[in-house]
């Protein structure tokens, strides 16, 4: 991992980064000088990834729900009030469900959405009443390349991360004149315990062209491209990191 003071004075709220993806941004976006709060459900975890990340100098936490707009905001007012004000928010907090289509029930369909689309749309809400009055910001969400091609049971995840590309754009519209830049990634398959415990991780790595599939400090590095100052010029966009599955 490369350390540098690129970052430095960046304020940065993380969702679901206690662990996985999210806690592999946070721990580059310390590396590289920024405070991090991460937001997430899991408190026991939450305290984990705090200290692990090295204490209150660097990393603070905010426990909650964020399915609900009230919820939401009221995290995102809490994360702000720990770091003073929020320059980044990186909307990676998600689920990855897998039933096959004629299994989806409306309870599995709610809350597929609900942690992968409704929570993205009200935390970027949220940031965004924060950042318009300062005039800039930047905003990354994760998608997924499901959202591009069909994978046996999870379509319901699948629309749901079309939909992260969807609004991503829109947000990018209407916050442009406000000189916030909202961008989303489209990883491929990660290594997480996550995806090892599915038992498809030999298959997947041996599908991708590059022959293996990403770490996350693979797809930490896109993420902190895009909420950096060396992005100037891209908003709307998703980036694919999905080690040439999709070429576009």
């Amino acid at each position: 991992m490369t350390e540098s003071s690129e970052m430095a004075g960046r304020h940065v709220v993380v969702t679901g980064g206690a662990k996985g993806l999210g806690y592999a941004i946070a721990q580059l976006l310390i590396a590289r000088s920024a405070r991090v709060c991460i937001i997430d459900v899991d408190a026991d975890g939450l305290d984990r990834a705090v200290a692990t990340l090295g204490g209150a100098g660097k990393a603070v936490g905010v426990a909650g729900d964020i399915r609900r707009r009230d919820d939401a905001h009221a995290a995102f007012t809490r994360a702000a009030e720990k770091l003073g004000h929020v320059d980044i928010l990186v909307n990676n907090a998600g689920v990855y469900p897998r039933k096959p289509i004629l299994e989806i029930d409306d309870e599995a369909w709610d809350y597929t959405f609900d942690v992968n689309l409704r929570s993205m749309f009200h935390m970027t809400v949220a940031a965004a009443g924060h950042m318009k009055p300062r005039q800039s910001g930047r905003i990354v969400s994760i998608a997924s390349i499901d959202a591009y091609i069909p994978y046996a049971k999870n379509a319901h995840y699948a629309a749901a991360k079309a939909g992260v590309i969807s609004f991503t754009k829109s947000f990018a519209q209407e916050l442009a004149p406000d000189g916030i830049l909202v961008n989303a990634v489209s990883p491929g398959p990660i290594d997480t315990p996550n995806l090892r415990a599915l038992g498809i991780y030999e298959d997947l790595a041996k599908s991708t062209p590059l022959g293996r599939v990403a770490t996350p400090q693979d797809i930490a590095e896109v993420v902190c491209f895009l909420a950096s100052d060396r992005n100037r010029y891209m908003t709307g966009e998703t980036v694919i990191a999905g080690g040439g599955i999709i070429m576009v």
